[in-house]
């Protein structure tokens, strides 16, 4: 079986095809500039053309995009945008037009728009660019399971905070099962609210018959977990710090070897120093941090579900460490343990994804455990593609 598994984020989208047939170092891998980079660079170059741009096709990641966005309209040019696709920058579309300064249109005015206007189409996910890629090497891309992960704040209602609205729909995930999983779903089941993994599926289902898309923290957690040092763990906290969130996961191991989810808080990276986080992860492991704390910091917000102290950096409760920022807890009093599931940090996501879809998939479960717990026999150069 082949999966296709990519973790998009702010910064880089980690891509991993996987043949169950190989030991997961042999997948092959690809580290790229993530989707809204690509977009930002694509109105960056147009706002230096000085002309008009249509943004269209499917919602996506702000972030990057979004500054460009407005740099582009300060600039004096036009940007329309199709309402999927202004839905990128906020579900509320009259915020794109009133603070943004975006004209929405429908697809019947596309071609009354000035004849010199640039179409830039969004998307978080497209499977042609990396089928052309390892097509370059001799691969056939011919995934049997797409997995995708990206950060959804949600489609708030008018007057709530997507910050708290998010966090709502976090812990309503975990009450449910205080299982990382939990924040994994076949195309077929992504929960209303999650407009951006909705997109994301609808993308993939164009590209595979099997979907499953993820949040993108709980994914690189969950990949964490698959380096053999920290699946003995019994009660560490595992924080992934991304380009743009910080989440960090308090975890306790059963005795059925399964790590449950005891408690979290999520940030943004730009606005915590070491000093800050060591503060907030203390407080988490030994169940002080609060909700209120976090989110008036301008965080998301912290979740405590069990009552218990631990000793953070203590044998018994260590912290770990993965995401693209991780250089952040660098000569931590804490004494992180980076993690990196088979040989590679950048690919956490990606390989938490698999984990994750062995429990989506209860047919596939065996399989993609066996791939990911046994390492294989097989030589790269005895596996054929059909």
């Amino acid at each position: 079986m082949r999966i296709l598994a990519v973790d998009i984020g702010t910064g880089t989208q980690d891509i991993l095809y996987l043949d169950t047939r190989l030991s997961p170092e042999n997948a092959y891998k690809l580290v790229l500039p993530a989707p809204t980079l690509i977009i930002q660079r694509q109105i960056r170059a147009a706002t230096r053309r000085g002309v008009p741009l249509l943004l269209e096709g499917r919602m996506m990641g702000g972030g990057p995009s979004a500054w460009a966005a407005e740099a582009h309209i300060r600039s004096g040019q036009r940007v329309f945008a199709t309402p999927e696709a202004a839905r990128s920058f906020n579900d509320d579309l009259r915020v794109v037009e009133s603070q943004m300064g975006l004209r929405l249109v429908e697809q019947d005015e596309l071609r009354r728009l000035p004849s010199h206007t640039e179409h830039i189409r969004l998307g978080d996910f497209a499977i042609e660019p990396i089928r052309r890629a390892l097509e370059q090497f001799g691969v056939r891309l011919i995934p049997d399971l797409l997995a995708l992960a990206a950060f959804d704040h949600g489609d708030a209602p008018r007057g709530v905070s997507d910050r708290q609205f998010r966090f709502d729909y976090l812990d309503r995930q975990i009450r449910e099962a205080r299982q990382l999983p939990r924040f994994a779903f076949a195309a077929t089941a992504v929960p209303a609210p999650m407009t951006r993994l909705q997109a994301l599926a609808e993308s993939g289902r164009e590209a595979a018959e099997r979907v499953m898309v993820m949040d993108s923290a709980p994914a690189a957690v969950l990949g964490a977990l698959l380096d053999p040092r920290v699946a003995e763990m019994e009660a560490p906290l595992v924080v992934n710090i991304g380009n743009f969130h910080v989440l960090c996961f308090r975890l306790w191991r059963t005795a059925e070897g399964e790590h449950t989810i005891e408690g979290l808080f999520e940030h943004h990276t730009g606005l915590v120093t070491q000093s800050e986080l060591e503060r907030l992860m203390r407080a988490l492991a030994e169940g002080k941090l609060t909700q209120a704390e976090v989110f008036e910091a301008n965080g998301h917000g912290a979740l405590v579900y069990a009552n218990h102290s631990l000793a953070l950096g203590s044998p018994a409760s260590p912290l770990v460490v993965v995401g693209p920022r991780r250089g952040l807890m660098h000569g931590s009093a804490l004494r992180p343990y980076f993690a990196a599931p088979f040989g590679d940090m950048m690919l956490a996501g990606a390989f938490g994804l698999i984990r994750a879809a062995a429990d989506v998939f209860a047919d596939l479960r065996v399989e993609l455990l066996t791939a990911l717990t046994q390492p294989s026999q097989t030589a790269p150069w005895d596996v054929f593609d059909e």
